[in-house]
């Protein structure tokens, strides 16, 4: 399946996804290559919200250490862990 050309506000997300720390690009990277492009709006709108938390945060979240406050990017980063490590239940 080819991904539809991204809009200049998508081409600014994934360009503000290069977070530059292995663990984060780890769980960011396959999302924004493989899912981003074909999410809804609301899933796209989740994940810039998503970007706008500061990288030892966004650590925190995807090493299980802590919880975001918004449950709508909670489900986004348990959605990106799950896409990489399988079912977590």
């Amino acid at each position: 399946m080819t991904q539809p050309e991204p809009t200049n506000e998508q081409r600014r997300v994934i360009y503000q996804a290069r977070r530059g720390l292995k663990e984060l690009d780890f769980y960011i990277d396959p999302y924004v290559k493989q899912h981003y492009l074909t999410a809804d709006e609301e899933e796209q709108a989740t994940f810039a919200k998503l970007l706008t938390y500061e990288d030892p945060d966004l650590l925190n979240y995807f090493m299980n250490q802590d919880t975001p406050d918004d449950p709508k990017v909670a489900e986004l980063v348990l959605k990106l862990k799950t896409l990489q490590h399988g079912d977590l239940s």
